[in-house]
């Protein structure tokens, strides 16, 4: 049954959002009026749905099962899906960035990695916005608009060796944006991705920030208001797209 006290205020899930990116999400949309779905594997979800006054389901993005469920609730309780954010949580790669382009001293190999590891981090990063634009696609198509936001990272644009999965996978996730953004912008559904460089919810040492031309960490709130601008009308001729906030490490143009 849809809240009618909510009925007429946009409708958004967000994915991955007990902490860090995914929690800053979650507080930056509520304050922006909407009503909110999130999900996460820890039980801290349910302390951001009591300050966001959202509707919480704890669960795994890499489970289909726990996809479904979080669909149905927000569609069951709003009647509807305006905005989705496509987050994940700490990636499973190892190592950090050494705040180089190319180590040669770096002996970090992509054989090293098992078939287990290339299908849970495939799981993680690309399914999971597979997925949930399997499930909310048509429902979207019903109510003539819809936005996604895909949450990356920079080395999407920058492959690193100490992110070797990441940096493929996500790469990949920059083609199935594209590819949706061609076919569903005709619905008025639109679809980008964020990829954010070093985020502060980590420690990094000040080698690392050197190589960052701002000299410090994209807080997760200046994410937050990146997302919140692309799910707005605001960037309504914005699609397909593939937003760095890097503070300007990568230097291809």
């Amino acid at each position: 049954m849809v809240d009618q006290k909510n009925s007429e205020r946009p409708s958004a899930i967000v994915t991955a959002a007990s902490q860090g990116i995914g929690a800053a999400c979650a507080r930056g949309l509520a304050e922006r009026g909407y009503s909110l779905t999130i999900m996460a594997r820890s039980e801290l979800i349910h302390d951001v749905a009591r300050e966001t006054g959202a509707l919480a389901i704890q669960g795994d993005v890499t489970k289909s099962d726990d996809l479904e469920r979080l669909t149905e609730t927000a569609l069951q309780a709003y009647g509807r899906v305006d905005a989705v954010v496509a987050n994940t949580g700490l990636s499973r790669d190892m190592g950090s960035y050494t705040g180089k382009h190319f180590d040669k001293n770096n002996n970090d190999s992509v054989t090293t990695y098992d078939d287990v590891y290339w299908t849970d981090m495939f799981d993680l990063q690309y399914m999971l916005v597979v997925r949930l634009a399997r499930l909310l696609t048509p429902q979207m198509q019903k109510q003539g608009h819809g936005t996604f936001v895909n949450i990356s990272a920079m080395i999407s644009k920058e492959p690193h060796a100490a992110y070797a999965s990441s940096s493929i996978i996500r790469r990949a996730l920059d083609g199935y944006t594209k590819l949706y953004a061609d076919r569903h912008a005709r619905d008025g559904i639109r679809m980008n991705t964020v990829s954010p460089g070093l985020v502060a919810n980590r420690d990094w040492t000040q080698d690392q920030l050197d190589a960052v031309p701002m000299q410090r960490a994209v807080d997760p709130q200046e994410l937050a208001t990146i997302v919140a601008f692309l799910l707005s009308d605001d960037s309504a001729y914005i699609n397909g797209q593939n937003i760095l906030a890097d503070g300007g490490f990568n230097r291809s143009i």
